[in-house]
């Protein structure tokens, strides 16, 4: 049997495309009947002083759908989407304003953009410092920082800042994080000097010693920064994102070249309120102790019967050989097995703090 002739296959196609061209007009009435009603939601937080952005309801929504997706439209797609919809949909009530970790490109405005959508209004700042400052003011609704890495650990000036600061973590962001070698021509033997962050430095140490190990590397305060210090030198590269490379015109001399390819970076969303309860949430908590022999011993068993699932110290810098911990649970602070913890936990510390219960992050 023969192939079909293109003037037999062209009324077929001609009939698929005009059913996409109208379900792509009852999307985009959906859209707009969508919202319309997410104006009038507007309205009604506005009389009752409600929170415009609630990431417990915006998990509810991306996880109800996924769930309920029969395909063939992949997961991972309708997340993007959807949380694009409520991006946009979010910005006719109020447009939020975002800080981050700057300049543009980091990978911590790569997981803004990840979490918020494209319709938030971003903000680079210079340092976490200045993330933190920005929110506390009421200048931006919510920041963005990283708080660790799988290859490289916490990030210490961030659990500082928690420390000193008011506000809370109102979530999580888990971005899968690949390092990329920038260029302007994209060779490779054009190098002759790198710049980079140190984490993404030491991300790539070993392919950096196998495949350049006579190329001098600096350090630069950011990804970012070093694709544009690359911008006017052809002898120089960068360790940065692909999206560096598309921002900055740059090239891709080497992709992926991060040691450890299971390469996850967690940023905080931080705001002056705590979260609501998803049922899916995380608490994080900061403590220091009275300096006895037992005194940490005691205070983990108060957590028995709760998931404690991360314990970090830190020099508190008040006082030598004293120090502060930081721990995760499993859990919203407002649940009666993390309340009766906490409450056990504070008999024995000299100082507690709650640094907030939030989604839990996913990496998709």
């Amino acid at each position: 049997m023969g192939k079909k002739s293109s003037g037999d296959i062209k009324p077929q196609l001609e009939k698929l495309r005009n059913e996409i061209d109208r379900i792509d007009d009852e999307l985009l009435c959906l859209l707009n009947r969508r919202a319309k009603v997410v104006l009038e939601v507007g309205r009604v937080k506005e009389r009752q002083n409600g929170k415009f952005y609630v990431p417990a309801r915006e998990k509810q929504v991306i996880d109800r759908l996924t769930k309920g997706n029969t395909g063939p439209f992949p997961n991972d797609a309708l997340r993007t989407i959807i949380r694009e919809v409520m991006s946009a949909s979010l910005s006719l009530e109020q447009p939020l304003k975002i800080a981050f970790l700057g300049p543009k490109a980091t990978f911590t405005h790569l997981a803004s953009i990840k979490h918020f959508g494209l319709s938030a209004h971003m903000v680079p700042k210079r340092n976490i410092t200045d993330v933190f400052d920005e929110v506390e003011r009421g200048k931006a609704d919510l920041g963005v920082i990283p708080i660790e890495n799988t290859t490289e650990g916490v990030v210490t000036h961030t659990l500082d800042m928690l420390v000193s600061s008011n506000l809370k973590i109102y979530s999580e962001v888990m971005l899968e994080v690949s390092q990329d070698l920038l260029n302007l021509s994209g060779d490779i033997s054009d190098i002759k000097k790198i710049y980079s962050h140190p984490h993404a430095i030491a991300q790539c140490k070993n392919w950096l010693m196998k495949n350049l190990p006579e190329v001098p590397i600096f350090d630069v305060d950011s990804t970012a920064h070093a694709a544009q210090m690359v911008c006017d030198d052809s002898e120089s590269a960068a360790i940065a994102s692909e999206f560096a490379a598309r921002l900055y015109d740059l090239k891709v001399a080497e992709e992926r070249i991060e040691d450890n390819l299971n390469n996850v970076t967690r940023f905080l969303v931080i705001a002056k309120d705590f979260a609501d309860r998803t049922g899916d949430d995380k608490t994080s908590v900061m403590f220091s102790l009275k300096d006895r022999v037992g005194a940490l011993y005691e205070t983990l068993y108060c957590f028995r019967g709760v998931n404690l699932t991360k314990i970090e110290s830190r020099p508190s810098k008040k006082k030598a050989c004293e120090y502060l911990f930081f721990i995760d649970i499993d859990g919203h602070y407002s649940d009666d097995v993390i309340k009766n913890a906490l409450k056990e936990l504070r008999k024995h510390t000299v100082e507690l703090k709650i640094l907030g219960s939030y989604p839990k992050g996913k990496l998709e």
